[in-house]
């Protein structure tokens, strides 16, 4: 009499498979995400017509405190990319249409659980900074439903902040490249020329006293 056959596990055939796919997987989310971006990311070009940026960093330096003590300031001209978007209607935007304004770039996503807690205070920080010479740009880098992050946009109930996105991710690959796109949110302070005044990888509490005294200071002559 024949004993049965026994089956040979599926798990033990195919976990070297398995492996592979999701270390595949992983990098590919790495280079569109910049998960480990700090190995790879370059060096942003010094730019002397960027040395008045300087200064002002160091007039902000007081301020970097509390809330968005993690924020660090600029000690080197660097000028931001000329990032290429989209408004709430799909027209191009670029960061260029912003010269003449102190800007706060954020760039964010619906995946990012701190991003979606972020977002309401940036709402908040553009609603008690209400000056016409400042300007937070949060632009979306969702690439799946084009509708998904309109509709949080909508149900947290942003009131105060234009809507960009970008589902090219192009915005995050472009900063990724000058050492500025390590990982959602990103957060770039920028002045009115378009050179960076500060950074910061990571959330903040945008709405804090802090981050209102950061950006009038900015906004100052």
């Amino acid at each position: 009499m024949n004993k049965p056959r026994s089956k040979v596990s599926p798990p033990r055939l195919w976990r070297p498979i398995l492996v592979a796919a999701l270390l595949g997987a992983a990098a590919g989310l790495a280079a569109v995400y910049g998960i480990g971006g700090l190995q790879r990311n370059g060096t942003p070009k010094a730019d002397a017509g960027c040395e008045g940026a300087v200064a002002t960093a160091q007039r902000l330096r007081p301020l970097v405190q509390g809330e968005i003590a993690a924020l660090t300031l600029s000690e080197t001209p660097r000028r931001v990319p000329d990032l290429a978007f989209r408004d709430r209607d799909g027209k191009p935007a670029r960061l260029a249409d912003f010269r003449g304004k102190t800007v706060l770039l954020n760039l964010w996503a619906t995946w990012c659980v701190p991003c979606r807690k972020e977002m309401p205070a940036l709402d908040r920080l553009q609603g008690r900074a209400n000056v016409k010479d400042f300007a937070i740009v949060a632009i979306n880098i969702d690439i799946g439903d084009p509708a998904k992050p309109q509709r949080f946009w909508s149900e947290v109930g942003i009131k105060n902040l234009a809507y960009y996105d970008d589902p090219t991710t192009n915005v995050f690959q472009e900063l990724k490249r000058v050492g500025r796109g390590v990982g959602l949110p990103t957060s770039i302070l920028v002045d009115r020329n378009g050179c960076e005044l500060g950074y910061l990888a990571g959330p903040a509490e945008w709405s804090s006293e802090e981050a209102l005294a950061l950006v009038r200071a900015a906004l100052a002559p």
